[in-house]
């Protein structure tokens, strides 16, 4: 079997596209890793082996994200649906081990997935507040408000933690970064970066618990990482069950129990190491190519391409989102004019263009920008662009 393939153009939204070197070291490694006689996939979790993959990979986050010592990093299996279930329980137990009282989680719902965030935190009844919600406000998710208009509803006393999606993968919108005055208020501040995890610099003082699901940015579907604060770790740990049942709070699962999975190095159940591994392997290969200033360089400019060429022909391509907070991940972009959208899709099929496809819940379109889509490719895609709208624009 021959382990090469043309360069991808493969602009899926996730699971998305990886390096191909990463691919064929992971499928070498799935054979026979270190010389074992067993892949990687076949090791156990408790072996010196798999400690090790974790304790890399663990190292790895750290330095890429410049993760202070005041925060642990873990691994859990699920991705992002799982992680609102987990969030929930166990922030709101830190609240009660912080204050002796539950609390309400504050969410900024920008896009479906804070959305879903929300709503999975209610369904376990929670206490929970909306504190703006941008369809609702503008009849779409196309914007964020400015900070001033929301950021004092937010209160240390009331709130257990405040959550927002940094990266909206199905409406296109990211928020710059998260706000200092939000972060100085007292209050947990939860971000789901699924989507944009190392794509740039960030600071990680900013966030009291980042959870990242791995299909989006950096590996295969079925791992999360999470990077908490270890005051939070300790203010879950001091609360005993029996408390929290009786005040009405869900018990996390103790496969989800973030202290009992930190106590275990991220290993209390079967951790599907192969997963963590090739999630290793593009962490190591971002910080050959430089880290994280230079991927963050790279999508800055595939994105300006991207937008460039679609706002070159503002009356043939509707671009919904506010250019303040336009995605640099997910570009999305609908047709003015009806009944080309499969024209589009077939003559961009026709130069290996593909992934192009909006969410079924938006439609229109949506270019996914990930780490690991080529500049190359954006630029066939961008050039792309333009030609079709001026070949179709009678």
């Amino acid at each position: 079997m021959v382990l090469t393939r043309e360069q991808p153009h493969f602009f899926g939204a996730g699971p998305a596209q990886l390096p191909t070197v990463v691919l064929q070291q992971a499928a070498a490694d799935l054979i026979d890793y270190q010389g074992l006689g067993l892949g990687i996939g076949e090791i156990s979790h408790r072996s010196k082996e798999a400690g090790k993959v974790i304790d890399d990979c663990k190292k790895h986050v750290k330095e890429l994200l410049g993760v202070p010592e005041t925060f642990e990093v873990f691994f859990m299996q699920g991705g992002g649906t799982t992680g609102f279930s987990s969030i929930a329980s166990n922030l709101t137990a830190a609240k009660v081990g912080r204050d002796q009282k539950p609390g309400t989680a504050a969410y900024l719902v920008t896009g479906a997935w804070s959305e879903k965030a929300v709503q999975e935190a209610e369904r376990l009844g929670i206490s929970t507040e909306v504190i703006f919600n941008t369809k609702k406000a503008s009849g779409d998710f196309v914007s964020i408000p400015a900070t001033s208009e929301w950021v004092d509803k937010v209160t240390a006393d009331k709130h257990s933690y405040v959550y927002l999606c940094e990266n909206e993968t199905v409406h296109g919108v990211e928020w710059p970064e998260v706000p200092l005055e939000l972060a100085a208020k007292g209050v947990p501040v939860v971000a789901d970066l699924s989507s944009n995890i190392f794509s740039r610099e960030i600071d990680v003082n900013r966030y009291d618990l980042i959870m990242a699901g791995a299909q989006k940015n950096i590996g295969l579907a079925g791992l999360t990482i999470y990077i908490i604060r270890k005051t939070l770790l300790e203010d879950i740990s001091k609360v005993p069950e029996s408390q929290l049942r009786d005040m009405g709070v869900p018990i996390a699962p103790i496969a989800s129990h973030y202290p009992t999975v930190v106590k275990n190095n991220s290993a209390y159940n079967t951790i599907p190491i192969f997963t963590l591994h090739i999630i290793d392997l593009v962490l190591q290969h971002l910080l050959k190519r430089g880290g994280l200033q230079s991927q963050q360089s790279v999508n800055e400019e595939k994105a300006k391409m991207l937008y460039e060429a679609l706002d070159q022909h503002s009356d043939f391509y509707n671009l919904p989102v506010d250019k303040k907070v336009r995605s640099k991940m997910n570009v999305i972009f609908t047709l003015k004019k009806d009944g080309l959208n499969d024209k589009f899709v077939e003559e961009a099929a026709k130069l290996r263009l593909t992934g192009l496809k909006g969410h079924r819940s938006v439609g229109g379109f949506r270019a996914s920008l990930y780490n690991a889509v080529d500049i190359s490719s954006v630029r066939l895609l961008a050039d792309f662009v333009v030609r079709f709208a001026q070949e179709n624009a009678q």
